[in-house]
Order: C-alpha cells, then structure tokens, then sequence
C-alpha cells in the first residue's frame, strides 16, 4: 500500500509560522564522547567549520568523527527559524530546521573537497524533502556556508556531482545549499548516538555513484 503523506510536511514553513522556540540553549556534554573534544567553540586557531544536512543525523555523524582531520562534530538543528528548537518540535515540521552536523576541522589536514565527497556519496541528494522512509523537511539534504568561498565551492562540487549522476542516470540534485544561520545543538542523548548505541537506527550508506573530483584547467 502507499503511505500518505500530509503535504505541510514537505515545504518548509515561513518564518511566520514556525514554533517560537526559547531563549535557552539546549545543554550540552562537555566533550564529545568519541574524541573528548569539546562540542562547543570557541574552537582551536587553524580550524574551520562546516555544517549538512543528510536526513537523520545520527548516521551523518559518525561519518564525520571517523575521518581524520575532524576535530570534532555534533549534531543539531539548522536552515529554520525556531530558536534552541526541541527534536520533537523539529519533527512536526513546524521549526523550518534540518537535522544538522556541524564539522569542526583543519583544512590543512582534510580538504572541503573530501568532506563533500562523504556528503555527495553517503546520501540520496536527489530525494525531496526526505530520506528513504524518513519524509519530511526535517531530513532534507542541505550544505550551510560560513563564508562566500565556502558557498561556492559547495555549488562547484553540486554542478560536479549533478553532471555524475546524469551520467549514471540519476535526476536532479535537491540539496539546499545556502549561507549558514544559527546551528541549535540537539539534546545531549543525540551527541555520538551511534557511539553510544552500536546498533542504533542507521539510514546511510553508498548512494552507488561515485564523487570525482574534476580537473581544473
């Protein structure tokens, strides 16, 4: 049988009509259960940071902890309006957020390039609003700059994978791609959840194209 799904929940809603969140940021541990790296800026001279969206967070994560050159990463909400959101509130839709990573890391030890590479090949860019089983704005892929350099490169490496995948036969990417806004931390049972619950629910996995970096030139 097919499932239905209410329309409200694949547009994000305007700012006018999202959650009205609180003043209170959401508490969080004081290291990282993985590396023991704060969670928290401000962060190591030398680093930058980067933030996605790749449907639940929890899988995106542990990607992102695992590849050397990351200092450290935590999971939130981002792209909304809805301030220091709940994971409830953000799951009716009604935040306008996306389950977040932010990636804290050191561009002379891991390139923005590979970074993209384990967003681009570790998810279905070209599902609305959704990933797998998982529907809703809440899950929507999206990339969030901290700079105009950061903007485009992210763009470049969309229109590189895009011209991939119509090679392969796949359709249009669906990625929002846009300069970051506030990065609202999730509770703190949602830090490293796969770390803390091996078997935990886990969506991601090769999207069965490949990223290659294009020459410049």
């Amino acid at each position: 049988m097919f499932r239905r799904v209410d329309p409200r929940k694949l547009e994000v809603p305007a700012p006018e009509d999202t959650l009205p969140g609180r003043m209170e940021p959401m508490p969080v541990p004081d290291a990282h259960y993985v590396n023991g790296k704060p969670l928290v800026g401000p962060f190591p001279e030398g680093t930058d940071t980067l933030i996605v969206g790749m449907g639940c967070f929890w899988g995106a994560e542990r990607f992102y902890w695992q590849q050397p050159g990351v200092y450290t990463t935590a999971v939130g909400y981002s792209g909304g309006t809805t301030p220091n959101p709940t994971y409830q509130e953000t799951c009716t839709g009604m935040t306008g957020h996306t389950e977040a990573v932010l990636i804290v890391f050191f561009p002379e030890q891991v390139s923005l390039e590979t970074l993209f590479k384990i967003f681009w090949e570790n998810h279905d860019p070209t599902q609305h609003m959704g990933q797998g089983n998982d529907i809703g704005t809440q899950y929507r892929s999206a990339i969030y700059a901290n700079s105009p350099q950061q903007l485009e490169a992210a763009q470049r490496s969309r229109d590189v994978y895009q011209r991939q995948l119509a090679e392969a036969g796949f359709g249009g990417i669906t990625t929002e791609i846009a300069m970051a806004g506030p990065f609202y931390y999730a509770e703190e049972y949602h830090q490293q959840y796969l770390a803390k619950n091996p078997g935990g629910y886990c969506n991601h996995g090769f999207c069965q194209v490949g990223y290659q970096t294009e020459p410049i030139g």
